[in-house]
């Protein structure tokens, strides 16, 4: 929205671009925050995240801030709902009203080229395996992830579980046995090799058909205007051959 100037404050956690490092981190979201230095900054108004506890607002409340609960997007129409209220908020309305407009458009240029798609390649997105490679974490129904991939042209093969964040035993994976594996755990580490080698995983076949891609899940998991970066990266991923 062209507003960094205005931030003067950000949780450990928002850290794009790289330039917001720099800006006062008053901690995080999910342990604690530094309520006394974040007064100390005297904002005008502090923007509350979905994923804040009650308990973290209502002390900012108490402290004398000014607060605002920006709710979690579940579409991307939800997203663009946003943008165009922080955008209220911060006095960047016609800053907001065109970046809605650049990222509907495409948006719509990736739903034109995936309309005459037909086939769907299977996709499993890895979201973490660090406490059990056999059984691993992945995004299910009501997440971003599953969205976007099905609007990519894609088939989550997490789709039919319970909840939008669960584990997914290999037998599940195996009889779904992914065309596709997306690492959103790369950037911890996991590489498509160490996929390889876990017990079981060889005969996949995106591993055999070497289909295991390192995925940036901070596009897909945060939900800004890089949720349109995903969904184009996705939409490559899954039919490069309408995307050359």
């Amino acid at each position: 929205l062209g507003a960094a100037s205005q931030i003067i404050g950000r949780d450990s956690f928002s850290d794009y671009p790289p330039e917001a490092v720099s800006i006062t981190d008053i901690g995080s979201t999910w342990e604690t925050l530094n309520l006394e230095q974040l007064v100390a900054l005297q904002p005008d108004l502090v923007l509350a995240a979905g994923i804040q506890s009650p308990e973290q607002v209502k002390a900012m409340e108490e402290a004398g801030l000014t607060v605002f609960l920006v709710p979690n997007p579940v579409t991307l129409e939800d997203l663009y709902t946003n943008l165009e209220v922080v955008g209220r908020l911060c006095g960047r309305e016609a800053e907001a009203t065109a970046l809605i407009e650049s990222l509907k458009a495409r948006v719509a240029a990736v739903d034109a080229k995936i309309a005459v798609v037909n086939q769907k390649p299977k996709v499993f997105y890895e979201l973490d395996a660090s406490q059990d490679p056999a059984k691993p974490w992945t995004a299910g129904p009501g997440s971003f992830h599953d969205a976007l991939i099905a609007r990519a042209g894609g088939i989550n093969i997490a789709a039919g579980l319970d909840s939008a964040w669960a584990q997914m035993s290999l037998e599940q994976i195996v009889a779904a046995d992914p065309d596709i594996i997306l690492l959103g755990d790369a950037k911890w580490g996991t590489t498509p090799e160490s996929v390889a080698q876990r017990p079981g995983w060889s005969g996949l076949r995106a591993v055999k058909e070497g289909r295991v891609i390192p995925f940036d899940d901070d596009t897909i998991s945060r939900p800004g205007p890089r949720l349109v970066d995903a969904l184009e990266n996705l939409a490559k991923i899954l039919h490069p051959e309408i995307f050359k």
